[in-house]
């Protein structure tokens, strides 16, 4: 599948790299990576931009697993990720983009999208979840939304991360059999891998009425985590025009204050078990 680019044109995608990186080059290039992610913050904070980047994609196609990396060192109070749950009886009632809306980004905040309006184009339709009518309209109406937003000055950044059936059933597999993942699998998901056909043809269709010069779609070869976090990060980076914000001086003393005071016993107090003190106990036993 071809993509347009902001500039105009198609892109044949490159071949998926097939080679997962070494861990520490990973973690090397994940590291400047979030540094200038940093930078980015900063630049968004100071210069009052708004930027919105939609997380879309199979379950388990890498979606959460990005943000997290993007959001590790960032200010939750300018970096803001909404990943809505189901639509409320009331909120079905609404114009449908309205509950997103209310969460879009304000002056110098970036709002990442874990899942967005495009749940029509995918679950919705696939499931059933909304009529042939309300999806005919979404794929006519989401273009001129998106261009609303883009040019009252929101940059908009939109995200397909593509997966394999076969990665996916390992993924759901890990998810099961591992207990603090567990949470990350439903119902829902398992009903996806019976749909997967459906699915492939919905995102067909979703593509080809909202992959536009204005607003494209970027697709990220996910089938290796490491690797699709990279390439994704760096690729959003590289589509901001942001630079370096000078910083305020912070100058620490040498020593801390002397206020003359006296801590209280620390018998009036209760603690939490030092739990950390016994399990070095336990393997300095062994």
């Amino acid at each position: 599948m071809s993509r347009r680019t902001p500039g105009g044109g198609s892109v044949t995608p490159t071949k998926p790299v097939t080679k997962k990186l070494p861990k520490k080059l990973y973690k090397s290039e994940l590291r400047r990576l979030q540094t200038e992610f940093v930078q980015l913050q900063e630049w968004v904070r100071a210069t009052g931009a708004r930027i919105v980047v939609l997380f879309e994609g199979r379950d388990a196609a890498g979606k959460g697993g990005a943000i997290k990396r993007i959001t590790d060192h960032l200010n939750p109070r300018i970096t803001q990720v909404v990943a809505l749950p189901v639509p409320t009886e009331r909120e079905r009632t609404q114009w449908y983009y309205q509950r997103y809306v209310a969460h879009l980004p304000a002056a110098g905040e970036i709002v990442l999208f874990d899942r967005s309006w495009y749940n029509r184009a995918g679950v919705e339709k696939v499931m059933g979840f909304c009529t042939d009518d309300e999806h005919a309209l979404f794929l006519r109406q989401t273009p001129v939304f998106e261009q609303m937003l883009i040019e009252d000055g929101i940059l908009v950044r939109k995200y397909w991360f593509s997966v394999s059936q076969r990665e996916q059933l390992s993924r759901f597999a890990d998810r099961r059999d591992d207990p603090v993942k567990r949470w990350k699998i439903s119902p829902m998901d398992v009903e996806s891998v019976n749909h997967w056909t459906d699915y492939s043809r919905a995102r067909d269709q979703m593509m080809a009425h909202t992959d536009t010069t204005v607003s494209p779609w970027y697709v990220v070869e996910s089938e290796i985590k490491r690797n699709a976090r990279i390439n994704m990060m760096a690729h959003l980076l590289s589509t901001v025009d942001y630079h370096d914000v000078a910083q305020p001086a912070v100058t620490l003393p040498d020593e801390p204050a002397d206020a003359h005071y006296v801590r209280p016993p620390r018998d009036l107090y209760t603690y939490v078990d030092d739990r950390a003190a016994a399990l070095l106990a336990a393997a300095a036993e062994d």
